[in-house]
């Protein structure tokens, strides 16, 4: 993915979550259907997947130095980021947080 590409999705969702991963991390696919989850039950979220190394510009503009990454973005700003060591109810928070607050605007 390039950065364009990018700045196309973040355009066209207004709340977003980049998972910055690499195929070869276990945790990572552990971890990405858990998230999903989460994200299908708390609409307008958009999931996008990031390896990050096929997107090594994007994941350098992002300081992403571990894997798995979690940015929340809304209106294509960063709102959280989680890294590496987080439990799921750090992400439930502000992505339901975040969908109601768009889900009234």
């Amino acid at each position: 993915m390039t950065p364009d590409e990018l700045k196309s999705i973040l355009d066209e969702h207004s709340l977003t979550l980049l998972y910055f991963s690499t195929p070869s991390c276990n945790v990572c696919k552990v971890l990405r259907p858990r998230v999903e989850a989460i994200l299908a039950e708390a609409s307008p979220w958009h999931f996008q997947y990031m390896n990050t190394e096929e997107s090594m510009e994007i994941a350098g503009q992002n300081l992403i130095f571990a894997v798995p990454t979690l940015l929340l973005m809304a209106d294509g700003r960063e709102i959280a980021r989680l890294s590496r060591h987080f439990g799921m109810h750090e992400l439930e928070s502000p992505v339901r947080r975040y969908a109601q607050l768009f889900n009234e605007s």
